[in-house]
């Protein structure tokens, strides 16, 4: 870091290493070195805007995405970022220049995917719905395409989950970590766990560890390598979730506090959404562990899910079909968690949070045996680094806008909506 000039790829990598240390200043610095030794390399300024965003810094991110579609047009991220900044509004956009980015012949589906949920997206800011979801659809198809999934898989391991941690199977072995300074926070990706993460990390003594996959590592560790034994001496043959039921609590749990971190006196959060496949296996390790779920309408959910570019996780959120089954999949997962693990789920609605944030997050801070004050609920001012989907958005006061803003797309949502019903998905926003 000493040496001058260095090398911009150099700056690069310890930018990227920063951020696993969770260094987001110097990674920030270190981006921003990288661009004053190689200027003309788009990818440090679309690294650098990635960075800014995360620091809440919005106006910054804008510029860098701007030289960075300045030098290569062909920087595809750049304009999803971009339009992901701001709202956008009729004095400024940047509808035209996607729609002639989109109009190139012979343009490859990663450029289609980029620019289609950026421009879906500015036309969404600007109530060009119709348009707004052809962009969102024609993304989609060329994400999913590209993409080794079968739906029917995610659903038998749901179900097999659901069965390997049954109703009165919670209690925790003797020796697994008593402690309660872990907070989980669970639910699907859209559904306002980084908003909930974000009122929480403004309460004192809370720091969150993001989006880790810390549990499911030290649970994969301590989970034996087969069955147990059979007649004969001879151990089954036992899936992972068979094994992950039978994990030693005591190992899972020292394990999980090294990769946790922390002082012993802050309160640590996980804000992983797919921990909710978990839920009972951390009810075992870490039976005083505060487990935080949070719920949307399905329609709601479904549609901010569908309308978001991912990077590896959630691929049944490509296709509407798959989308719904998913969702029935997971709603029967989550049923069976409240009837397994009781009340020892706080459940947040994300509806009744951003309409009373200062009740619900009391209520909520409650749950998780912090101190609460009023201050908390101005996300905007927290300054903490955010790098999920979300991270734009959390830079603004709490808003309501969301809410029901699947209607605008309802004729489009119809196949969606028949195939929740066929699978006896509750849609409450309908009755």
């Amino acid at each position: 870091m000493r040496r001058a000039p260095g090398i911009a790829e150099a700056y690069d990598a310890l930018a990227c290493v920063s951020l696993a240390l969770g260094h987001h200043e110097r990674a920030n610095a270190l981006y921003r070195r990288a661009t004053e030794i190689a200027p003309a390399v788009p990818r440090h300024w679309y690294n650098l805007a990635s960075s800014e965003r995360s620091l809440g810094r919005l106006e910054q991110a804008e510029a860098a995405c701007d030289r960075a579609l300045e030098l290569d047009a062909r920087e595809y991220p750049s304009y999803l970022l971009r339009a992901e900044l701001r709202v956008q509004n009729a004095a400024a956009n940047h509808v035209e220049e996607l729609q002639r980015e989109l109009a190139r012949p012979d343009l490859e589906d990663r450029a289609r995917m980029f620019l289609g949920y950026a421009l879906g997206k500015e036309l969404d800011d600007l109530g060009r719905y119709d348009e707004a979801f052809g962009c969102f659809a024609m993304a989609a198809s060329a994400r999913r395409r590209h993409l080794a999934y079968n739906v029917a898989v995610d659903e038998r391991k749901l179900r097999r989950i659901a069965e390997a941690f049954p109703h009165g199977s919670s209690t925790a072995a003797t020796g697994a970590d008593p402690s309660d300074r872990y907070i989980f926070i669970v639910g699907l990706p859209r559904s306002g766990t980084t908003l909930v993460e974000r009122i929480l990390t403004g309460l004192d003594g809370v720091r969150s560890n993001g989006e880790t996959n810390h549990f499911g590592s030290a649970l994969l560790a301590a989970s034996p390598a087969t069955g147990s034994l059979a007649a004969g001496g001879f151990p089954p043959p036992a899936d992972v979730f068979t094994r992950a039921a039978g994990a030693d609590w005591a190992a899972v749990a020292a394990r999980y506090s090294r990769l946790a971190g922390g002082n012993g006196r802050e309160n640590i959060i996980e804000k992983l959404p797919m921990n909710y496949l978990y839920l009972g296996a951390i009810r075992r390790a870490l039976p005083r562990a505060r487990l935080v779920l949070i719920s949307r309408s399905p329609l709601d959910g479904c549609f901010a899910m569908y309308r978001t570019l991912f990077g590896e996780a959630y691929p049944f959120s490509y296709d509407l079909q798959e989308l719904a089954r998913y969702y029935a999949a997971y709603a029967a997962l989550i049923a069976h968690w409240r009837t397994t693990l009781g009340e020892s789920i706080h459940e947040v609605r994300y509806e009744e949070l951003v309409n009373d944030p200062h009740g619900t997050g009391a209520a909520l801070a409650r749950a998780c045996g912090l101190e609460w004050h009023d201050r908390a609920v101005a996300v905007e001012k927290n300054a903490a680094a955010s790098y999920t989907a979300s991270s734009a958005q959390v830079r603004r006061p709490i808003y309501r806008s969301s809410i029901g803003r699947w209607h605008h797309y309802r004729a489009h949502l119809q196949p969606l909506i028949e195939a929740l019903r066929l699978l006896d998905v509750a849609l409450p926003e309908l009755d």
